[in-house]
């Protein structure tokens, strides 16, 4: 339905997730209006995907109950809110089966990237609390998600 309006609403999430990325790399921060064009892209991506009302429905609600879960983890300090809502507005863009296995990535991509800031704070002896960019497990495990068309094809989602 989309024509070539599917692969530059992919290009256009994944130039944003990239920029988002490599942010919280260097800030610990995630600009919310990178997440506000994310989710506000999820809806062109919609239209071109084909979705119907109940489709669009349950995508919010899917992306809402991952909102609430990772909001649990921001309110306990596990997690920046700007990772939160990203984490969010990428479940906009995923059908509802393929945001469970993003976030296992995520979750696999995260552990490796604490690994590696633990080992780098052991080496350089330091005493202070790293704060792990969890925004870069998210970019990539984003990435790889709308890279791949068995995990965003909406037609039996």
């Amino acid at each position: 339905m989309g024509g070539i309006v599917v692969p530059w609403l992919a290009l256009a999430l994944l130039l944003l997730l990239a920029i988002a990325g490599i942010e919280d790399a260097r800030t610990r921060e995630i600009a919310n209006w990178k997440n506000a064009a994310i989710a506000l892209l999820a809806l062109p991506w919609w239209w071109a995907n084909g979705l119907s009302g109940v489709d669009m429905a349950w995508q919010l609600g899917v992306a809402g109950i991952v909102f609430a879960l990772f909001f649990a983890a921001f309110v306990a300090g596990q997690m920046g809110g700007g990772d939160v809502k990203m984490i969010a507005a990428l479940a906009l863009w995923l059908p509802p089966g393929a945001v469970l296995s993003m976030l296992m990535v995520m979750s696999v991509l995260g552990g490796v990237l604490t690994l590696l800031f633990l080992a780098d704070r052991w080496r350089r002896r330091a005493s202070q609390v790293a704060e792990i960019p969890y925004g870069i497990a998210i970019a990539i495990a984003g990435m790889l998600a709308i890279a791949n068309p068995f995990l965003t094809h909406f037609g039996d989602a």
